[in-house]
């Protein structure tokens, strides 16, 4: 399994800082979409995108993971935001056979954690507004959701949460939280970071009112792990956000089942359970009808 961050990843993260530049020249342009707050109508603004109000347990989601800046920072990133939605329906269409309507997501890195401190010393570089709002519309077009994912060096999770508000108030946008990449004190790809999840439980919070507060269907909080140190503490449910324990990691099939089984029973019931897929670096990649035999089998699958 990923004991240590891969050499390709890391350096991956090293050409970020240089590649969000030229990417926001590129993608900054177009701003033909639809802004942040608002909506087809008003009826959709109260839907998630294939219908009603809860994702989960009635759906299953199955997302891609990246970034634009580096393809090796997963599948979401290769090709434009409209090939990376057509290949996401084919690949999450045979889910299908597992019981539950499917619910393709983009999971865009909206905080992609750097080998470089930068100008404010947090090893991280943020999207532009352009660059979500181009994959947004991209999600829209094909009925998908986004969820924007959070890698924030060495920046704490609840501000970066809290600053993405704007996105998160629309019925179709979710959230994702990276602990591996939260590296106060070190250097990401260098080391594996961590979360409290007293954070998480904020977060969950403060989500929760804003779903509420702003009469919006159930989001989604995934939170990634491949540690058992990596949440340190109990994750909460809550009724109107889908907390969800994201199992991560890349190795052989019978490693990444026995990891996932066992991260499944740690969290309390109500906490929703994921498995994440590597296109390049699992070995033997499981299909999705081998899934059927997890117990319990995952409520929301990512492919990186």
């Amino acid at each position: 399994m990923r004991g240590t961050i891969s050499r390709r990843r890391a350096l991956a993260l090293a050409a970020v800082g240089l590649g969000l530049v030229a990417l926001v020249v590129l993608l900054g342009r177009g701003g033909g979409g639809r802004r942040a707050g608002t909506t087809a109508s008003a009826a959709a603004a109260v839907q998630l995108p294939r219908g009603g109000r809860t994702l989960l347990p009635r759906t299953r989601v199955v997302a891609f993971y990246g970034a634009p800046q580096d393809t090796e920072l997963g599948a979401l990133g290769i090709g434009s935001p409209a090939h990376a939605a057509r290949r996401l329906e084919r690949v999450a269409a045979p889910y299908r056979h597992l019981g539950r309507p499917v619910v393709p997501a983009m999971e865009l890195l909206a905080d992609v954690a750097n080998a470089a401190p930068g100008r404010d010393g947090l090893y991280m570089s943020r999207q532009t507004d352009g660059v979500i709002r181009r994959y947004l519309d991209a999600a829209r077009a094909h009925k998908q959701l986004l969820i924007l994912d959070i890698q924030p060096g060495h920046a704490d999770f609840f501000g970066e949460a809290t600053r993405l508000e704007k996105w998160l108030r629309e019925p179709d946008v979710s959230l994702a939280l990276d602990p591996e990449w939260h590296t106060p004190g070190g250097i990401p790809g260098q080391i594996i970071g961590s979360v409290d999840a007293r954070e998480v439980n904020a977060i969950s919070f403060w989500l929760e009112r804003l779903v509420k507060r702003r009469d919006l269907p159930q989001k989604l909080l995934l939170v990634h792990r491949f540690t058992p140190g990596m949440i340190k503490g109990t994750v909460k449910r809550r009724r109107r956000v889908a907390v969800t324990i994201n199992v991560d990691g890349f190795g052989t099939r019978v490693v990444k089942r026995a990891k996932y089984q066992s991260f499944a029973h740690q969290h309390p019931r109500g906490v929703f359970d994921g498995f994440k897929l590597f296109f390049k670096e699992d070995t033997r990649i499981f299909r999705p009808s081998q899934l059927r035999v997890f117990r319990p089998v995952p409520d929301v699958i990512v492919y990186e």
